[in-house]
């Protein structure tokens, strides 16, 4: 795909999480082609990380191995970026888990377990990853940018997926918080919801029998490309974007309007 040909964030380290695949690959390019070193999360995708390695331009990216659900594994990860690429100038707090558990279809612990591990990993992770690296800055007195990868769903329900839809609702307040906590330090705190994106995660569902379904819910007829969440993070990771600080950015193609 097209890059941008801008080096405004030369020298610059980006962690971005669940960066071996979908969005995550897609922002860990673009901050790439724009002159930043990338901090490549991922969990149990070795390979893929591996090949978003390989692939990206510039030098100095590595790979991080961390599993999220894990407080000790998230201090380590920050921990290893640190060490190895310095403190970030901005953190993209991608990675996420989607499970479906219809309140008629599940039972009473299948369901609870879901809804705890769902937002462990959509909400507790990026608030602790979130202290940790900020934690950083501050010290370090570094301005710097933390986005989340919000969705949607946190606006207008997840009926049979209750556990994503309330972790993401709470992430966006998060993002709002803390963006209220870290303004005094020139940490800007921002997100963006986006609806359906072409990743790998939602293919079986957009090759399935509801995907003409999915593609109308927008008046444009698709859904959206990874590389156009990935712009609009480059965006507000930008020298330019610090006012927007405390936004969830919608990225729904109109799907769903508040």
């Amino acid at each position: 795909m097209t890059q941008p040909e801008d080096r405004c964030f030369k020298d610059q380290t980006i962690l971005v999480t669940g960066a071996s695949r979908g969005i995550g690959r897609a922002i860990s390019e673009r901050f790439a082609h724009s002159g930043a070193r990338i901090a490549i999360h991922f969990n149990t995708h070795a390979q893929e990380a591996a090949d978003v390695l390989a692939s990206l331009p510039g030098r100095d990216h590595a790979c991080f191995a961390a599993n999220l659900a894990d407080a000790t594994s998230r201090r380590s990860l920050v921990e290893s970026v640190i060490a190895t690429m310095g403190v970030p100038d901005v953190l993209v707090n991608n990675a996420g888990l989607y499970q479906l558990t219809p309140f008629n279809q599940s039972d009473e612990q299948v369901w609870i377990n879901t809804f705890r591990s769902l937002v462990e990993i959509n909400l507790v992770a990026p608030a602790h990853l979130a202290y940790l690296t900020a934690r950083a800055m501050v010290e370090q007195a570094r301005p710097g940018r933390i986005i989340n990868i919000g969705s949607r769903g946190a606006f207008r329900g997840e009926p049979d997926a209750p556990g994503y839809g309330s972790a993401k609702a709470g992430l966006h307040a998060l993002t709002q918080s803390l963006a209220l906590a870290l303004g005094p330090y020139h940490i800007s705190v921002t997100a963006v919801a986006p609806g359906w994106v072409e990743t790998d995660m939602a293919g079986p569902h957009l090759l399935g029998s509801r995907g003409s379904e999915i593609r109308n819910q927008s008046p444009l007829g698709r859904v959206a490309q990874p590389k156009e969440v990935a712009a609009a993070v480059a965006y507000l990771a930008g020298a330019e974007a610090e006012y927007a600080t405390g936004a969830v950015l919608d990225l729904n193609g109109a799907s769903y309007l508040r």
